[in-house]
């Protein structure tokens, strides 16, 4: 086949869709081009930047039709920023789109029939007991919010260099420590003083953090040596509490003038009610290392969530939007399908939080996670709030639930909430072994849930009704919550 495009050719694209990194996809005589920035429905003037057998990148060098759907972004630093990736499409068109790309992973990944010609009922409402044979899957509209901006409750910032231009006195210019997100597609780092989708507070602390370790001249890690102290900043805030966290990611033990920083955070943020050191010695990724020390303070914040307390330890797995994760949580209990008498199985527990959502409407709840000191969250969440029908093990949900089941722990429905890897292929045999009348699936990917929920569909289980939540408003993410039915209940 010969490819209708070279590099550095100038090329009309119409755009078809968006990737689920949020690339345009274009076609060129029929060749495709990912364009970041355009939009469906658009025709853009772009420069083919690579080729490929089957596909190409190009960039946009021209808007020529824009799509009714086009807003300006609100972030000076969008266009070079990967934190975000959809706030040129209006809200509207980000839920709508959001919906349509789990229909399109149920279909193409899962071969899932999805119900209707547009694939929703239109209402938004339940799909009832789900006694919908061969009408197939309901996808609801997704669940927006009424003001997406300033939603989250966790910023982790990565610290690194810039060079400034030449100057007197500098004339190779002046080596300066800087932290924001990652550029588009690199482990570039974006310097970033405010970040339009983080709580207000955390852009606060991270500046101040960053001001201090210039102060004190304290080394920004470099990924290529493996030198220098501090790699990433997080600071969590809770929503309802006002308690902040500030967590040091540092490569090495000791952090210089330890006190200098305690007493320049607690002076300029009396919110703040944890200080945090975590050290990180690999040349990895990989956030957060093994060690984890209280600095000052607390070694957890608190927050709320529908009515219940929640405590939150630097490590501890937290969903980052309070809002629409009560919108999540209620929709899973929802689907559960909770008389009070049930006795219901999490997996992948974490801290607790759908636990103890269940565990208000269920008779017994048994929580598994792999992570040990989350389980000691959730143990400690569940006495905070005086909920003695929940247990939670730490282990491997695969190896954790057969034992259950040998002990006499027959669940009437199974909750799961695995990330985006999807869920363990051992846990899946183990649903299916064990038969539950229901389960309730929490995703945050779309890809794995399709994939995961064609095993379930093979194995006995009709997939009802999915409901998309914008957890993530301007950005690709969408998390999902479905509804599970083993067939002939």
């Amino acid at each position: 086949m010969t490819v209708p495009v070279t590099k550095n050719d100038e090329v009309v694209v119409d755009i078809v869709g968006l990737t689920h990194e949020g690339e345009g996809v274009g076609r060129a005589d029929g060749f495709t081009l990912f364009i970041q920035g355009a939009l469906p429905g658009e025709r853009v003037r772009a420069k083919v930047l690579k080729v490929k057998k089957t596909y190409g990148y190009a960039k946009m060098l021209e808007l020529v039709v824009a799509s009714p759907d086009r807003v300006d972004a609100p972030c000076g630093i969008f266009k070079y920023c990967g934190g975000c990736q959809l706030q040129h499409l209006s809200y509207k068109g980000q839920l709508e789109w959001k919906r349509q790309h789990v229909v399109d992973n149920l279909e193409r990944i899962g071969k899932l029939r999805v119900a209707g010609a547009n694939g929703a009922s239109g209402d938004g409402e339940s799909a009832g007991d789900g006694r919908n044979e061969g009408q197939g899957i309901v996808v609801h509209p997704t669940i927006g919010m009424d003001e997406p901006w300033r939603y989250r409750n966790k910023a982790s910032v990565p610290i690194g260099t810039a060079v400034d231009a030449p100057s007197v006195g500098f004339p190779s210019g002046k080596e300066r420590l800087i932290g924001g997100f990652y550029a588009h597609g690199s482990h570039r780092i974006i310097d970033m003083e405010a970040c339009l989708i983080q709580h207000s507070d955390n852009d606060d602390i991270i500046g101040m953090v960053k001001s201090i370790a210039r102060e004190l001249g304290v080394s920004a890690y470099n990924e290529e040596t493996g030198r220098g102290l501090l790699r990433h900043v997080m600071v969590r805030v809770g929503f309802v509490t006002g308690e902040a966290m500030v967590v040091l990611i540092t490569n090495g033990q000791k952090v210089p003038q330890v006190e200098r920083w305690i007493e320049r955070i607690r002076e300029a943020f009396p919110s703040v009610k944890s200080i945090v050191q975590n050290v990180n010695t690999r040349k990895t990724n990989v956030i957060f290392g093994d060690e984890t020390r209280v600095l000052w303070g607390s070694e957890v914040i608190y927050d709320g969530l529908d009515g219940i307390r929640f405590a939150i330890s630097a490590r501890s797995f937290y969903q980052v939007n309070p809002v629409q994760t009560v919108e999540l949580y209620r929709k899973a209990v929802e689907y559960a399908g909770l008389t009070g008498s049930e006795t219901v199985i999490d997996a992948y527990c974490g801290i607790g939080t759908i636990s103890l959502f269940l565990a208000r409407r269920a008779g017994r709840v048994y929580g598994v996670e792999i992570v040990p000191e989350a389980i000691e969250d959730a143990g400690r969440n569940a006495a905070l709030n005086g909920i003695d029908n929940a247990s939670f093990e730490a282990g491997a949900a695969e190896v954790v639930i057969p034992r259950w089941r040998k002990e006499g722990i027959v669940p009437d429905v199974i909750v799961v909430d695995p990330p985006r890897k999807g869920c363990d292929e051992a846990l899946l045999e183990t649903i299916l072994a064990m038969k539950p009348e229901r389960v309730v699936y929490v995703s945050c990917n779309p890809s794995t849930l399709a994939r995961d929920l064609r095993v379930l569909t093979d194995g006995g289980y009709r997939t009802v009704e999915v409901q998309p939540v914008d957890m993530f408003p301007h950005t690709v993410h969408v998390e999902c919550v479905v509804r599970i039915y083993r067939e002939g209940h």
